[in-house]
């Protein structure tokens, strides 16, 4: 009888501990997920003071414009959870929407190749960082749904497991997508 006992409570932390390190791997995945989209991120940060300096030679006097999304930048540069950074990325992509604005008044400005490859590269990297973010929300679903699912619900609060928050656009980042502007050569 002891023996049908130790088997039981054998069978039952092995049970625990293969739950457990399915939580660990999971939230190490948001993790790596997250680490994706910061990279992404990072690239559009680096790009954004050459497209500044750029169009700076076409329009001096839209310095005010040009100081907005250096500031606006600045404040993605330093979001560091995924909602601060939706939150800095969606006033990011309306001052980066400003810019390529500027180009319609400036026809010099359109037509510089320079203008014309970081534009194409931050379309590039603006895709990358979609296909980040889904990647990143998918992880951050099943881990949710893990820890909310039985039996994991009744342990893995206590032993830190908290929902995270997905990586979502913003009112903003919403209605430029739906509007996105044609561009015309």
């Amino acid at each position: 009888m002891e023996w049908i006992i130790l088997v039981l409570v054998l069978v039952v932390v092995g049970w625990l501990v293969l739950v457990y390190n399915r939580l660990v791997a999971l939230r190490q995945a948001c993790g790596q997920a997250w680490s994706d989209v910061e990279v992404q991120l990072k690239q559009r940060h680096d790009l954004i003071p050459n497209l500044v300096e750029t169009v700076k030679g076409y329009a001096a006097h839209e310095k005010e414009t040009l100081e907005r999304v250096i500031a606006a930048r600045n404040a993605a540069v330093a979001a560091h959870t995924p909602e601060e950074a939706s939150r800095a990325e969606g006033a990011l992509t309306g001052m980066l929407r400003q810019v390529f604005a500027l180009s319609e008044a400036y026809p010099d400005l359109k037509a510089n190749q320079n203008f014309l490859r970081l534009q194409a590269e931050l379309s590039d990297i603006e895709n990358k960082i979609a296909a980040a973010r889904r990647f990143f929300n998918s992880a951050v679903a099943e881990f949710n749904s893990a820890i909310q699912q039985i039996p994991a619900v009744f342990f893995a609060g206590s032993l830190g497991f908290t929902p995270r928050a997905f990586f979502e656009l913003t009112d903003e980042q919403r209605a430029a997508v739906q509007s996105a502007p044609q561009v015309k050569f």
